[in-house]
């Protein structure tokens, strides 16, 4: 199983090349669009894209299917719509992911303003590493892709917790930031450059970063339903189409929208109830399903993937991964069942990640279906 793995993750001022044209990333600051920006985000999509956008699992929004000659219009929309860093770099540099139900004060509201206005005092790291603010009662982005994580602590205080580590530093107030930029510099000093990932990077922290302090009880992913701020609504696979996701926003007369990385969004004031080409029920089959664009849609893909994932969600117990090539671009952590795409078949593994040894190997898409009963 044959697959390139890129260094740096794509943006919208350096977007990525897949089966149907471009993908331009957006990030949104504080992990939230106003009513205006997201309905200009939509009609962006449809006037320069394939009319998609994917919810990424870093809380980023995605347009596919740019052609290259619609990609200097789509990136003036963009800009117009204060969507768009001033540069590469600090694109670059912006992999926030934040706890999507902050209040306005709060610690990780404060925080994530703190950090964004100090990106440029941070070292060079390594293009896929990435910070989560989550520090409300108790930490929500526990399972999301992050480097370095500032939570709330057992003892109500703040911890700043280095990825791979089950306990985590103790931060005095006013001084989180300062710590966090300072653990960044050890790592690059201490080699973990070339660990790319701080899980990855196995060189003691230094004596003054002992982490001696437990999280807080972890907190749920929100799921699709009413909620005290709006309403959540999920999209299967992490995409919508823009012209649904434009309705429903007109529709419920939302104030904004929080880009969540479950493949769910939170639509602020929103009137709750179903929308349509959205999920509502929390418990949809489709919320228990990862799955790639897959062929044709990425050209590392030998194989369909969505329609298949589609037709087992209902027979699959557990968590429920597709994936077009071994790469797991859907779902980087393992899964219950894991089937994978390899030179044109599927192979198949129980409590895996693509990638790791397949059970069963060269089997049809009916092969599949037969079994696990989807006939």
């Amino acid at each position: 199983m044959s697959f390139e793995v890129k260094g740096w993750c794509p943006g919208a001022l350096r977007p990525m090349l897949s089966g149907d044209g471009y993908v331009v990333r957006v990030r949104p600051r504080l992990a939230e669009l106003s009513a205006a920006q997201a309905l200009g985000l939509c009609a962006a999509a449809e006037d320069f894209g394939a009319g998609l956008i994917d919810l990424t699992n870093r809380a980023n929004l995605q347009v596919r299917g740019v052609q290259p000659g619609a990609l200097p219009d789509l990136l003036a929309a963009l800009t117009e719509l204060g969507l768009i860093d001033a540069d590469v770099e600090t694109e670059g540099r912006r992999n926030i992911l934040v706890a999507p139900t902050w209040a306005e004060g709060d610690d990780t509201h404060r925080l994530t303003l703190a950090l964004l206005d100090r990106l440029g005092e941070l070292p060079d790291l390594p293009p896929k590493m990435g910070f989560a603010i989550d520090a409300g009662p108790g930490p929500k982005l526990r399972d999301t892709p992050a480097d370095f994580r500032i939570e709330r602590g057992s003892h109500r205080g703040l911890i700043l917790r280095p990825e791979g580590y089950p306990l985590g530093i103790r931060l005095l107030p006013g001084t989180e930031i300062d710590t966090l930029i300072r653990l960044c510099e050890w790592f690059v000093t201490s080699g973990g450059a070339e660990a790319g990932r701080m899980a990855r990077h196995h060189a003691p922290l230094p004596d003054w970063a002992e982490p001696t302090l437990a999280p807080a009880a972890r907190r749920l992913p929100l799921r699709p339903g009413p909620h005290a701020l709006g309403a959540i609504h999920g999209a299967a696979f992490g995409q919508v189409q823009a012209a649904d996701l434009a309705a429903a926003i007109l529709d419920s007369e939302a104030s904004a929208i929080r880009v969540t990385p479950w493949r769910v969004l939170l639509l602020l004031d929103a009137t709750p109830g179903p929308r349509s080409g959205l999920l509502w029920n929390p418990e949809a089959p489709e919320l228990r399903v990862d799955a790639c664009p897959g062929a044709p849609f990425c050209p590392q893909s030998s194989v369909e993937t969505r329609a298949l994932a589609l037709a087992l969600a209902p027979h699959v117990k557990g968590r429920l991964h597709v994936s077009g090539c071994a790469k797991g671009c859907a779902r980087p952590g393992p899964a219950d069942v894991v089937i994978t795409g390899e030179n044109g078949a599927y192979g198949v593994a129980l409590n895996a990640r693509a990638g790791d040894p397949l059970t069963h190997h060269g089997l049809s898409a009916e092969q599949v279906r037969a079994h696990f009963g989807a006939h």
